[in-house]
């Protein structure tokens, strides 16, 4: 496919759903410098780290959600080409959600296929994913042949949504208008598990389990390899995907060459998950645990986390509910080799990664780097949980009445520090020692880092040198 830099950009109107999001921002922001006429972002949420961005280069963000029909007619009218991002489910606790998964990924597709067809749109790409074609069964260099996995076996109802979505917008190709006659072509590309800075699902989860020591091992063989992709390079080929939509691109003369076709997009570099996220972080100053489990025990425990958070069903969309340390989706995601060849995109799309994975893995680490300098670092969950209880615990000795299991701690405390007055007294000395930590981290964070110098202070007031420690390591830097 031989087209110009902006060939099917210039002086059209794109809709983008998820366009909000961390890919759908970043392709937003490409089409504008493409020379679109007009880009809308199409997203449930009003704002996002990128919506300012987004409203500074004059993309239009308009609120809805794409299982309200009137939402999305209202959205697309006028288009002429949409790129349909908007998914739930992909990892953690949305994973459980079974209905609205479904609703967002199955129904919600379908309402923009008719609204395509209502208004004459003539380009639809839809972002699918690996799992449309992997459950757990090994994959080595796979490409677009392969069969679609069996719906019955799917383990999370996230691939088993994406597949039959992508399936109806491939079947959806072809279409006719239901007014001025054009036909709707569309194509799904398939991504492999995204990076790059500002990633906001898979990097987040895995740096804040380690910073807080909740990532007590690795998942699989050392010899397992998956895709990754970084964002820049999707963004190129959901481009390059809507330019393989054209009508001048035809295909034995009749259709498009991307019409009714599938494409799996990566950096072309598998790589083992671990190892691909060992640099981040240690530029973090985190490291990966040196202990190994293996899918079958990590698929046990995913299975634990899944029935614990199914009978917490009612409560998976509170703030306050933790995401599952695993899932058995995600064991298979990282334990499981599984990559594939982008070879076809290539070959039709003319697609090559202009960003290849050692500067993509730089960009990502420089914007860690940064995030943490600018936030509040805190000790892990183990050091935590030693503290309060242990304050907490001497409280209960020193002065609450017998009840409960207050006699049994008075009694350890008695006989740890030698009397109850000791027992008082090394309370009082700890609760003076913490207010004055605080004081001290108060005092030095706003030299260091103001910004979160009260955030010190009460972390220190709670922690002591736990948190002080930390403190201290960054006013060194």
């Amino acid at each position: 496919m031989h087209l110009s830099e902006n060939e099917g950009i210039e002086g059209n109107t794109f809709v983008v759903t998820g366009g909000l999001g961390f890919v759908g921002s970043a392709l937003c922001l490409e089409l504008v410098r493409r020379g679109a006429r007009q880009v809308r972002a199409f997203d449930l949420r009003t704002t996002s780290p990128w919506s300012g961005d987004l409203h500074k280069n004059g993309v239009r963000c308009i609120q809805g959600d794409v299982i309200q029909k009137k939402d999305v007619e209202k959205a697309l009218r006028g288009a002429d080409c949409v790129f349909h991002l908007a998914s739930y489910g992909m990892s953690g606790k949305e994973m459980l959600q079974y209905g609205r998964v479904d609703e967002v990924n199955i129904n919600g597709t379908c309402h923009l296929l008719e609204a395509c067809v209502e208004y004459g749109i003539k380009r639809l790409v839809y972002v699918s994913t690996y799992n449309v074609v992997f459950g757990g069964k090994e994959i080595v260099n796979g490409n677009e042949t392969l069969p679609y996995f069996p719906m019955d076996d799917h383990v999370d109802p996230y691939g088993r949504s994406k597949s039959i979505a992508e399936q109806l917008v491939l079947k959806s190709n072809g279409r006719p208008a239901k007014k001025n006659g054009k036909c709707l072509y569309t194509c799904a590309v398939r991504p492999a598990a995204i990076y790059g800075p500002g990633e906001e699902r898979h990097l987040p989860r895995i740096i804040n389990l380690t910073k807080l020591g909740l990532l007590p091992f690795k998942i699989g063989e050392a010899s397992v390899k998956t895709d990754w992709v970084y964002v820049d390079n999707l963004v190129l080929a959901l481009i390059l995907a809507s330019m393989g939509l054209l009508d001048d691109t035809p295909r034995n003369g009749r259709h498009p060459i991307a019409a009714g076709q599938s494409y799996f997009i990566s950096d072309g570099s598998p790589v083992n998950t671990f190892e691909f996220i060992r640099p981040l972080l240690r530029s973090l100053e985190y490291d990966l645990p040196k202990a190994s489990l293996s899918v079958p025990r990590a698929l046990f425990l995913g299975k634990i986390f899944s029935a614990i958070y199914t009978i917490l069903y009612p409560w998976l969309s509170q703030w306050w509910l933790p995401q599952p340390l695993i899932l058995p989706a995600e064991v298979y995601k990282v334990g499981i080799t599984h990559y594939f060849s982008f070879l076809k995109a290539k070959e039709e799309l003319g697609y090559v990664p202009m960003v290849n994975p050692r500067e993509g893995m730089a960009a990502t680490i420089l914007y860690w780097q940064e995030r943490k300098r600018r936030s509040l670092d805190g000790p892990n969950v183990y050091e935590w949980l030693f503290c309060v209880i242990g304050m907490v615990s001497l409280f209960c000795a020193a002065y609450l009445p017998d009840f409960g299991p207050v006699p049994l701690l008075r009694a350890i405390g008695v006989f740890v520090f030698g009397s109850m007055w000791a027992v008082r007294m090394v309370f009082v000395l700890a609760v003076a020692a913490h207010i004055g930590e605080a004081i001290y981290a108060w005092n030095l964070a706003n030299k260091v880092d103001p910004a979160n110098s009260r955030g010190w202070f009460w972390q220190t007031c709670a922690l002591g040198v736990f948190s002080l420690r930390l403190l201290l390591k960054r006013g060194k830097k």
